[in-house]
């Protein structure tokens, strides 16, 4: 089945770029095009993409705002919501993450990336482009003013390994060939660890990670 795909953004070139890059996939549709956030948010509510692409910068509703109401705490049933923009801006990547979008992808990425993202979040997953991962979540712990929230249960040895692994922007495939164990074991730790840190996704635990200082102690990224 196609993933389908939502596009939101102000310019119609844009737009039509974006198209022509993701249906040169087999696997990916677009459903529908978005000129502004309200209409963004109008038409993934009544058609359900799969994977929304939105533009951080739009009239009426920015992309922080219609991430939020189709991707929010307190949202029933989300929708996954990847931000493609212009804008490497620290501030725009932390109010997106944390209105609940699953990915950040510059427009200056390669083709490849913004597919990779699409389908990344398609399976549950989450990719911000490699230029601010590392940026974004060293900076997070610095900027932040309240402590991180502890876990509802204590963490195991390994699933403080794989959150590490997570903060460093490790894929699943590459966690589990570091530790040497399979994909359905990492994804079963990850479900574990977002159980107990009240988190809804793997960015949410690179973030937990950076902002608990657990990465103080974590070797240093490639």
């Amino acid at each position: 089945m196609s993933i389908r795909i939502l596009l939101a953004d102000d310019q119609a070139m844009i737009r039509g770029g974006l198209r022509l890059i993701l249906e040169d996939q087999e696997d990916i549709t677009v459903v529908g095009e978005a000129a502004d956030g309200a209409q963004a948010v109008e038409l993934a509510r009544r058609m359900r993409p799969d994977v929304c692409l939105v533009d951080i910068r739009m009239p009426g509703l920015d992309g922080c705002d219609v991430t939020r109401a189709l991707a929010g705490p307190g949202v029933a049933a989300p929708l996954r919501v990847v931000i493609v923009t212009t804008f490497d801006l620290d501030e725009y990547v932390d109010g997106a993450l944390r209105a609940g979008a699953v990915g950040f992808i510059l427009k200056g990425a390669a083709p490849a990336l913004l597919i990779e993202a699409v389908r990344a979040a398609h399976a549950g997953d989450a990719l911000i482009s490699p230029s601010v991962t590392l940026r974004l979540l060293r900076n997070l712990a610095p900027a932040r003013t309240a402590p991180a929230a502890r876990p509802a249960q204590p963490l195991s040895a390994r699933e403080t390994e794989v959150i590490r692994a997570i903060g460093r922007g490790r894929t699943n495939q590459e966690i589990a060939a570091a530790l040497f164990i399979t994909l359905s074991t990492v994804k079963s730790h990850l479900a574990t660890i977002q159980n107990k840190l009240g988190v809804r996704n793997r960015v949410e635990i690179a973030a937990w990670a950076w902002e608990s200082r657990l990465m103080d102690s974590a070797e240093p990224c490639d």
